[in-house]
């Protein structure tokens, strides 16, 4: 009986206190109550932090973005929106400039060499003639408007100018050198008997931009071979230095030294039977 009293009491006296609490005002000793932030559970939320509805779950957890110290206050500020995403995705983004970044597991753009066509071994061309050059654009995200056709000379290091703005209007290129009439104008810098290296790269770009994926990257891997013709010489006139029957000093002295070593070999067996009386 009296411990039936006893839980009445406490109840009454809990229910009091509880009661007492709620209306009790906020501490001045404690922070702001707006300043605090319930972090909210990022794995169920389909609301944003501000409180309007998304439709959408938000993964967005508010970090501290501020701390304020003020008569003996500490306020923590917390950012209550998550980053703005409306400059692309994340494979393909475009900046303020109008560049656009490709996924960076795309290739870089190249080029498909058509004319000359792929066969094995080098190919040369005659200076003086008109020599085409075709190809086809491979992996391309973003076309160039022009591109500019080089071609560089490993002997003198030489830079040569084929086509420059050439414009991209499809899939393929072409361009014609006309090696003749350049040669009549070059005094300087003229076509060597030599290897050469075609080089074509985007004419907004450099001849030593580095690769970026889905732009033409600079194209300098196809080679050919260039010569001078000799002038016309009449067969009664001609010499072949490699074409004379004649023997030449190298294989004079080669072949009189070949029969001294048969003279001597005879001569010396011959001694060697007589003087043991080999042979009777």
């Amino acid at each position: 009986m009296r411990t039936s009293r006893n839980l009445q009491l406490y109840s009454i006296i809990f229910l009091f206190l509880s009661t007492f609490t709620a209306a009790w005002p906020w501490p001045r000793w404690l922070p702001e109550l707006d300043a605090l932030i319930v972090r909210q559970d990022s794995g169920n939320s389909t609301t944003a932090t501000t409180g309007k509805a998304t439709g959408k779950a938000s993964s967005f957890v508010p970090t501290p973005t501020k701390t304020l110290v003020s008569a003996g206050k500490t306020t923590t500020l917390f950012a209550t929106e998550a980053p703005s995403a409306t400059e692309g995705s994340a494979a393909n983004k475009t900046t303020a400039t109008g560049h656009t970044s490709y996924d960076a597991r795309l290739p870089a753009g190249g080029v498909s060499m058509l004319t000359p066509a792929a066969i094995s071994g080098q190919q040369f061309f005659k200076i003086g003639d008109f020599v085409t050059f075709g190809w086809n654009y491979t992996s391309l995200e973003a076309t160039p408007t022009a591109v500019n056709v080089m071609a560089t000379c490993t002997q003198n290091q030489q830079l040569y100018t084929i086509a420059a703005n050439v414009t991209v209007s499809n899939a393929t290129n072409a361009v014609t050198w006309d090696t003749g009439g350049y040669q009549a104008t070059a005094v300087t810098d003229p076509l060597l008997t030599d290897i050469y290296t075609l080089v074509i790269y985007d004419a907004a770009s450099s001849i030593s931009a580095t690769a970026e994926a889905g732009y033409l990257a600079v194209q300098d891997t196809y080679t050919f071979g260039m010569y001078v013709p000799q002038s016309y010489t009449p067969l009664a006139d001609f010499i072949c230095a490699t074409c004379n029957g004649a023997l030449g000093p190298m294989e004079k002295r080669a072949l009189g030294m070949m029969l001294g070593m048969c003279v001597l070999t005879v001569l010396s067996f011959g001694w060697f039977v007589n003087g043991l009386g080999v042979i009777w």
